[in-house]
C-alpha cells in the first residue's frame, strides 16, 4: 500500500523539479519550492508505515503514531508555510524584481536536469541496495533533487534564487532519509528540517541586507564584494 502511494508521489517530486528549473517568476518558484516541501512532508509517513514495528504494545504503537503524526505536521508546516512566509516577506521588505534570471538562460537548466534525471535513474541500478524497500524510485528522485538544488544554485543570479536552490538541495537530502527511515532516529530528522529552517533565516538576512544596498540582488554584485 505505501508502494502505491509513494511512487506516485516522488513523480509529482521529480515534476515540481522540473516547474521550478523552467519558470521565472519568483513567486511561482517559492510557491513550486512550498508544495514540494509538503508532498515530501506527507511522504513521510507513508515511508515510515512500511517499517513500523508489528505486534508492539497499543501503548507504544500509540506513542509512535503520535511522533509519526507531530514530526510530519512540524515538516509541513516549516517547509510549506514558515519558509515561504519568510521568503515573500524578505522579497517584500527588500523590493526584488518579480522575476529571477539565469547565468546560462531557461533551456539549458531544464535540459541539464532531464539529463541529471536519466543518470540518477541509471545510476541508482548499479547500487547494491537491501531489499525490503517501499519504492525503487527513492535514489533516483533524491539524486535528480540534488542536481536541480545545484542547477538553481548555480545557475540563477539573485540571492534569493540561491536561497531556493539551497532549500531545493536539502529537499534531495530529505529523500535520502526516506530511504534510512528505518535507521535513522526522529529526533536527527527533526534536527535535519530545524537546519534547514536556520539556514534560511540566516540567509534571508543576509540577503535581506544585501538588498537594501544592491536593489537587483544578484550575485555579480556579491562577488564583487570579496574584492
Amino acid at each position: 500500500m505505501s508502494e502505491l502511494l509513494l511512487d506516485p508521489g516522488l513523480v509529482v517530486a521529480l515534476l515540481i523539479n522540473f516547474y521550478i528549473l523552467t519558470v521565472t517568476r519568483l513567486k511561482q518558484v517559492v510557491y513550486g519550492v512550498a508544495l514540494q516541501g509538503v508532498l515530501l512532508g506527507l511522504l513521510y509517513p507513508v515511508a515510515h508505515a512500511g517499517f513500523l514495528p508489528r505486534g508492539e504494545p497499543h501503548s507504544l504503537e500509540t506513542v509512535t503514531t503520535l511522533r509519526l503524526i507531530g514530526l510530519t505536521v512540524a515538516i509541513v508546516v516549516i517547509k510549506g508555510w514558515i519558509i515561504p512566509r519568510f521568503l515573500m516577506k524578505a522579497m517584500r521588505i527588500a523590493d526584488v524584481r518579480s522575476r529571477l534570471t539565469s547565468t546560462v538562460g531557461i533551456v539549458p537548466p531544464l535540459l541539464m536536469g532531464g539529463f541529471g534525471t536519466a543518470a540518477a535513474i541509471v545510476f541508482s541500478r548499479s547500487l547494491p541496495l537491501a531489499g525490503g524497500h517501499a519504492s525503487h524510485l527513492l535514489i533516483p528522485s533524491a539524486l535528480a533533487t540534488v542536481v536541480c538544488g545545484f542547477l538553481m544554485l548555480s545557475t540563477r543570479r539573485e540571492a534569493l534564487g540561491q536561497v531556493l536552490g539551497y532549500i531545493v538541495l536539502e529537499n534531495g537530502i530529505f529523500i535520502f532519509g526516506l530511504l534510512l527511515v528505518e535507521a535513522v532516529p526522529i529526533m536527527v530528522e527533526l534536527g535535519i528540517v530545524l537546519d534547514l529552517f536556520v539556514g534560511v533565516f540566516v540567509m534571508g538576512i543576509i540577503f535581506n541586507h544585501v538588498s537594501r544596498a544592491f536593489p537587483e540582488a544578484s550575485i555579480e554584485h556579491l562577488s564583487s564584494l570579496k574584492e
